[in-house]
Protein backbone atom coordinates (compact mmCIF):
# COMPACT_ATOMS: atom_id res chain seq x y z
CA UNK A 1 0.00 0.00 0.00
CA UNK A 2 2.88 2.25 0.53
CA UNK A 3 3.78 2.11 -3.13
CA UNK A 4 0.43 3.71 -4.13
CA UNK A 5 0.48 6.37 -1.43
CA UNK A 6 3.21 8.29 -3.29
CA UNK A 7 0.95 8.55 -6.34
CA UNK A 8 -2.12 9.66 -4.44
CA UNK A 9 -1.50 13.40 -4.83
CA UNK A 10 -1.01 12.92 -8.60
CA UNK A 11 -4.18 10.84 -8.88
CA UNK A 12 -6.08 13.50 -6.95
CA UNK A 13 -4.70 16.23 -9.27
CA UNK A 14 -5.76 14.16 -12.32
CA UNK A 15 -9.24 13.65 -10.94
CA UNK A 16 -9.62 17.43 -10.56
CA UNK A 17 -7.81 18.36 -13.80
CA UNK A 18 -9.63 16.00 -16.22
CA UNK A 19 -13.12 17.59 -15.85
CA UNK A 20 -11.52 21.04 -16.04
CA UNK A 21 -9.69 20.11 -19.28
CA UNK A 22 -12.88 18.62 -20.76
CA UNK A 23 -14.82 21.81 -19.97
CA UNK A 24 -11.99 23.97 -21.33
CA UNK A 25 -11.92 21.93 -24.57
CA UNK A 26 -15.70 22.25 -24.92
CA UNK A 27 -15.49 26.00 -24.31
CA UNK A 28 -12.78 26.45 -26.96
CA UNK A 29 -14.68 24.45 -29.59
CA UNK A 30 -17.92 26.34 -28.83
CA UNK A 31 -16.05 29.65 -29.10
CA UNK A 32 -14.56 28.61 -32.44
CA UNK A 33 -18.01 27.62 -33.79
CA UNK A 34 -19.48 30.95 -32.69
CA UNK A 35 -16.65 32.86 -34.38
CA UNK A 36 -17.21 30.88 -37.61
CA UNK A 37 -20.92 31.75 -37.51
CA UNK A 38 -20.06 35.39 -36.89
CA UNK A 39 -17.74 35.41 -39.90
CA UNK A 40 -20.46 33.82 -42.07
CA UNK A 41 -22.99 36.42 -40.94
CA UNK A 42 -20.57 39.25 -41.67
CA UNK A 43 -19.89 37.81 -45.12
CA UNK A 44 -23.62 37.55 -45.81
CA UNK A 45 -24.13 41.14 -44.63
CA UNK A 46 -21.27 42.32 -46.81
CA UNK A 47 -22.73 40.47 -49.80
CA UNK A 48 -26.12 42.05 -49.10
CA UNK A 49 -24.50 45.48 -48.92
CA UNK A 50 -22.78 44.82 -52.26
CA UNK A 51 -26.09 43.82 -53.83
CA UNK A 52 -27.81 46.91 -52.52
CA UNK A 53 -25.02 49.13 -53.79
CA UNK A 54 -25.14 47.44 -57.19
CA UNK A 55 -28.85 48.04 -57.55
CA UNK A 56 -28.35 51.67 -56.53
CA UNK A 57 -25.56 52.19 -59.07
CA UNK A 58 -27.48 50.57 -61.90
CA UNK A 59 -30.61 52.57 -61.07
CA UNK A 60 -28.51 55.74 -61.25
CA UNK A 61 -27.08 54.57 -64.58
CA UNK A 62 -30.61 54.02 -65.93
CA UNK A 63 -31.71 57.46 -64.71
CA UNK A 64 -28.76 59.07 -66.44
CA UNK A 65 -29.72 57.30 -69.69
CA UNK A 66 -33.20 58.81 -69.79
CA UNK A 67 -33.40 61.06 -72.85
CA UNK A 68 -34.49 64.01 -70.70
CA UNK A 69 -31.14 63.72 -68.89
CA UNK A 70 -29.06 62.88 -71.97
CA UNK A 71 -30.10 66.00 -73.88
CA UNK A 72 -28.76 68.22 -71.10
CA UNK A 73 -25.20 66.96 -71.56
CA UNK A 74 -22.53 68.59 -73.69
CA UNK A 75 -22.22 71.93 -75.44
CA UNK A 76 -25.25 73.35 -77.24
CA UNK A 77 -23.10 74.33 -80.22
CA UNK A 78 -22.48 70.73 -81.30
CA UNK A 79 -23.75 69.25 -84.52
CA UNK A 80 -26.23 66.37 -84.05
CA UNK A 81 -23.67 63.76 -85.16
CA UNK A 82 -21.16 65.11 -82.62
CA UNK A 83 -23.80 64.95 -79.90
CA UNK A 84 -24.60 61.34 -80.84
CA UNK A 85 -20.92 60.38 -80.81
CA UNK A 86 -20.29 61.96 -77.39
CA UNK A 87 -23.52 60.64 -75.89
CA UNK A 88 -22.89 57.09 -77.12
CA UNK A 89 -19.31 57.25 -75.88
CA UNK A 90 -20.47 58.51 -72.48
CA UNK A 91 -23.13 55.78 -72.16
CA UNK A 92 -20.69 53.03 -73.13
CA UNK A 93 -17.98 54.29 -70.78
CA UNK A 94 -20.38 54.47 -67.85
CA UNK A 95 -21.75 51.04 -68.72
CA UNK A 96 -18.24 49.57 -68.89
CA UNK A 97 -17.41 51.18 -65.56
CA UNK A 98 -20.47 49.55 -63.97
CA UNK A 99 -20.25 46.19 -65.74
CA UNK A 100 -18.87 44.46 -62.65
CA UNK A 101 -22.25 45.06 -60.96
CA UNK A 102 -23.69 42.16 -62.96
CA UNK A 103 -22.17 39.87 -60.31
CA UNK A 104 -24.80 41.03 -57.82
CA UNK A 105 -27.80 41.63 -60.08
CA UNK A 106 -30.11 38.94 -61.43
CA UNK A 107 -29.57 37.81 -65.01
CA UNK A 108 -32.98 39.10 -66.03
CA UNK A 109 -32.30 42.59 -64.65
CA UNK A 110 -28.86 42.69 -66.23
CA UNK A 111 -30.38 41.71 -69.58
CA UNK A 112 -32.96 44.51 -69.20
CA UNK A 113 -30.19 47.01 -68.44
CA UNK A 114 -28.17 45.94 -71.49
CA UNK A 115 -31.29 45.99 -73.68
CA UNK A 116 -32.20 49.49 -72.44
CA UNK A 117 -28.70 50.78 -73.12
CA UNK A 118 -28.73 49.34 -76.63
CA UNK A 119 -32.25 50.65 -77.30
CA UNK A 120 -31.26 54.20 -76.33
CA UNK A 121 -28.24 54.07 -78.63
CA UNK A 122 -30.43 52.66 -81.42
CA UNK A 123 -32.96 55.45 -80.87
CA UNK A 124 -30.17 58.02 -81.13
CA UNK A 125 -29.04 56.57 -84.47
CA UNK A 126 -32.56 56.08 -85.88
CA UNK A 127 -33.42 59.66 -84.98
CA UNK A 128 -30.35 60.90 -86.83
CA UNK A 129 -31.18 58.74 -89.85
CA UNK A 130 -34.73 60.12 -89.78
CA UNK A 131 -33.59 63.73 -90.00
CA UNK A 132 -30.97 62.96 -92.68
CA UNK A 133 -28.55 65.27 -90.88
CA UNK A 134 -30.74 68.29 -91.73
CA UNK A 135 -31.62 69.61 -88.28
CA UNK A 136 -30.13 71.74 -85.56
CA UNK A 137 -29.13 70.13 -82.31
CA UNK A 138 -32.24 71.47 -80.55
CA UNK A 139 -34.47 70.02 -83.26
CA UNK A 140 -32.62 66.72 -83.07
CA UNK A 141 -33.04 66.58 -79.28
CA UNK A 142 -36.76 67.29 -79.57
CA UNK A 143 -37.23 64.57 -82.18
CA UNK A 144 -35.11 62.19 -80.11
CA UNK A 145 -37.33 62.67 -77.05
CA UNK A 146 -40.48 62.29 -79.18
CA UNK A 147 -39.14 59.06 -80.70
CA UNK A 148 -38.40 57.73 -77.23
CA UNK A 149 -41.87 58.64 -75.98
CA UNK A 150 -43.47 56.83 -78.92
CA UNK A 151 -41.74 53.60 -77.88
CA UNK A 152 -42.29 51.65 -74.68
CA UNK A 153 -40.69 53.38 -71.67
CA UNK A 154 -38.19 50.55 -71.20
CA UNK A 155 -35.92 52.59 -68.95
CA UNK A 156 -38.64 53.29 -66.39
CA UNK A 157 -39.74 49.66 -66.62
CA UNK A 158 -36.18 48.48 -65.94
CA UNK A 159 -35.87 50.87 -62.98
CA UNK A 160 -39.16 49.57 -61.59
CA UNK A 161 -37.91 45.97 -61.95
CA UNK A 162 -34.72 46.91 -60.09
CA UNK A 163 -36.80 48.45 -57.30
CA UNK A 164 -38.93 45.34 -56.97
CA UNK A 165 -35.88 43.09 -56.79
CA UNK A 166 -34.10 45.19 -54.18
CA UNK A 167 -37.20 45.01 -51.97
CA UNK A 168 -37.06 41.22 -52.18
CA UNK A 169 -33.36 41.25 -51.23
CA UNK A 170 -33.71 43.75 -48.39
Amino acid sequence: MTSFSGYLPYAFALIIAIPFLVLLRQFVFTHIKLKEQEIKLLAMKSNSDNKTQSYERMTLFMERMKPSNLIQRFDKNLAPHEFIFLTEKSINEEFDYNSSQQLYITKNSWKNIVDSKNAIIDTLHKTYEGINGNATLDEFKTIFIMNYMEDEDYISKTIEDLRREILIIA
